[in-house]
């Protein structure tokens, strides 16, 4: 990983694992369609002591949610470090930057840069899309301003923010051939590690992986591996034909098809559990980004089974701050 000149960050939970080369986890924390900071703490609660960070997505689907910048806040104050996610698709450079600088005014300290979804795709379709900037030229601003001090425009920052950079990358999305080239792209553009889309198809992702190493990207950034359970019959279909870039083999079809519909969630809780143990043994993959939306209370018992270690809880419950204490006080 880079160093950051002229910052002194504080080691944080995912920086501090990769640090130690412990393998990694991440998670997501999908904020509130309404003005609910419990909602935030409620899904914090079930992660706090598992996960090294969780993502607190930014309007995820193109849909209008709480935004990753409250979001963030108040995961952080439930005791869950956050990583902020950050989209091109509403903001022109100007808002970027600005929110990239309140980040690190409020001590959040990893950040997750991309492009987007258009907003055809949802709840506001006839929304203008912004797009100023693509994901490799956010994440080429973002290092630019916390290395260099300086913004798009040439003027300078103090103090300058201390954030660990992030950007996505899908390893099954055509041209397959192209996806490790790309990711080097945003490698050397700024970002110091990477989420994926799910993986599913090991065969894939393993050539991907032999690609990045071939390259020397997995000496500079750090490669966590998107995971999470297929709990339903339903959310199978949908993975299979509504979710760009994701490939489900014939083979896991099968497997879940297979079983009595009332073991359908419990296998796929088996089959996410086993591709968290197989990831852990592919060189160069540092750690897991586990997506269960909506079942943030099962990310515990699929690490436990997985026989991931997990480090002790940095806060425990009864040090924690009501979620907007302190708000407008960042240290």
């Amino acid at each position: 990983m880079s160093g950051l000149p002229g910052v002194e960050a504080p080691m944080s939970g995912l920086r501090g694992a990769f640090a130690a080369g412990r393998f990694a986890v991440t998670a997501e924390i999908g904020p509130p369609r309404g003005a609910d900071a419990e909602a935030i703490t409620r899904k914090a609660d079930h992660l706090r002591g598992w996960v090294d960070a969780a993502n607190v997505t930014d309007n995820q689907g193109a849909n209008v949610r709480m935004s990753s910048l409250a979001g963030s806040l108040l995961a952080q104050r439930a005791g869950v470090e956050p990583v902020m996610q950050l989209t091109c698709r509403d903001r022109n450079r100007m808002a970027l930057q600005s929110d990239l600088l309140a980040a690190g005014a409020l001590g959040i300290p990893n950040v997750l840069l991309l492009t987007g979804d258009h907003p055809r795709f949802g709840d506001h379709p006839e929304a203008k899309p912004v797009f100023d900037l693509d994901g490799v030229q956010l994440v080429w601003t973002a290092r630019t301003l916390r290395d260099d001090g300086v913004l798009m425009s040439g003027k300078a920052v103090s103090p300058r923010p201390a954030w660990l950079i992030g950007t996505v990358e899908n390893p099954f999305a055509p041209p397959l051939t192209f996806r490790a080239r790309r990711l080097a792209k945003k490698v050397a553009a700024g970002a110091e590690f990477v989420q994926t889309q799910y993986v599913f198809d090991f065969e894939v992702f393993e050539r991907w992986m032999a690609s990045l190493r071939d390259l020397g990207v997995t000496e500079h950034c750090k490669i966590i591996a998107g995971v999470g359970p297929i709990r339903s019959l339903r959310a199978l279909d949908f993975m299979r034909t509504a979710v760009p870039g994701v490939h489900v083999p014939d083979e896991l079809d099968r497997r879940l098809r297979g079983v009595p519909a009332g073991r359908v969630e419990e296998e796929g809780i088996e089959v996410c559990v086993e591709a968290v143990q197989r990831l852990a043994t592919i060189p160069g993959v540092a750690g897991v980004h586990l997506m269960a939306l909506g079942f943030e209370h099962g990310v515990p018992d699929i690490l436990r089974r997985a026989g991931i270690p997990r480090p002790p809880t940095v806060l425990p419950d009864h040090n924690r701050h009501h979620p907007m204490e302190g708000i407008g006080h960042a240290r």
